[in-house]
């Protein structure tokens, strides 16, 4: 295990080299001139000329790529072409706490709901209550964050006042509650129907039906023998959510007015702010490989026969 941890690890810093150089120049040759970006369109030749060294973007690409990788691995991703003076780190890693605090109450919500929801659809095959849970939450889930968070304040802030209304206070703040269960719906299909599946091949295994035999009652096998393995595709899915923590929803934090990384990634790409694009890319990168990592690690513990 030891060494397959290593050896992960040690292919991170070329994957991450890789994941720099395509969005170095990409956002190197894009469209768009950072230059223009700081003094708008109409400004003076000889100031353009003057800022574009000042910024070094009158050197060759492979002495900016070098520079920039150097920085990187110092922790210095650069300032940002938007927000003069403030540094991408600075921007960025606020923004992203924000963010993984509302998916991790989000991503807890699909866990919560989903996994027991879909192995209630899988022992209740052939009943009326499968095709209805699966159908009840399909539906649910089909209605994006654009219907479902207006919805929502309009239900619950509006009519019924039961919680403030959008805005961001923080991980315990009542504000969180309504964005978070928008943000969680559109998941709830994939993990029930996953669940489903993977709860209906577990209980046709040979092992299920010895513990049955023996006289075991259904929670103590539902919790022993089907519930670990049938969790196991689900936490697949749930490694490329858990890399995903930090990314934001767009739209969700929008509608909600929640400043997060979403947000600031979609205004830097119409500001063509690069350098907070790069960051926010390359720390996304490497959380998508260590999230995949500790996974890899965690299916171990669920099943002693996976072994590396």
């Amino acid at each position: 295990m030891t060494a397959y941890v290593v050896r992960r690890l040690l292919w991170l810093p070329v994957l991450l080299v890789i994941v720099i150089f395509i969005t170095f120049a990409l956002g190197t040759y894009g469209p768009g001139d950072p230059v223009e970006v700081r003094l708008g369109t109409k400004s003076n030749p000889e100031a353009v000329a003057r800022l574009r060294q000042q910024m070094g973007l009158d050197r060759p690409f492979v002495v900016q790529f070098a520079d920039y990788v150097g920085g990187v691995v110092r922790g210095d991703f650069g300032d940002s072409y938007r927000y003069q003076g403030r540094t991408v780190l600075e921007l960025i890693l606020p923004r992203m706490w924000v963010s993984a605090q509302l998916n991790l109450v989000a991503l807890t919500l699909v866990v919560v709901i989903g996994i027991p929801l879909g192995m209630a659809a899988a022992r209740f095959q052939g009943r009326w209550l499968d095709p209805a849970i699966v159908t009840g939450i399909v539906f649910i889930s089909s209605l994006p964050v654009l219907i479902t968070g207006p919805l929502f304040l309009l239900v619950f802030v509006v009519i019924l006042k039961l919680v403030p209304s959008a805005g961001w206070g923080g991980l315990f703040d009542t504000r969180i509650i309504i964005p978070a269960v928008a943000i969680a719906v559109p998941g709830l299909a994939v993990i029930v129907r996953v669940m489903r599946t993977s709860t209906l091949e577990v209980l046709s295994q040979d092992y299920v039906r010895t513990a049955y035999a023996k006289g075991l009652t259904p929670g103590i096998i539902s919790r022993r023998h089907v519930a670990r393995n049938a969790f196991l595709p689900v936490l697949t899915m749930l490694g490329f959510s858990i890399a995903g923590l930090i990314g934001g929803t767009i739209i969700g934090e929008t509608i909600f007015g929640i400043p997060g990384i979403g947000r600031l990634a979609f205004e830097s790409i119409f500001n063509r702010d690069y350098p907070v694009i790069m960051g926010i890319t390359i720390i996304g990168a490497a959380t998508f490989v260590l999230a995949n990592l500790m996974i890899d690690v965690a299916y171990t513990f669920l099943d002693p026969r996976i072994r590396y």
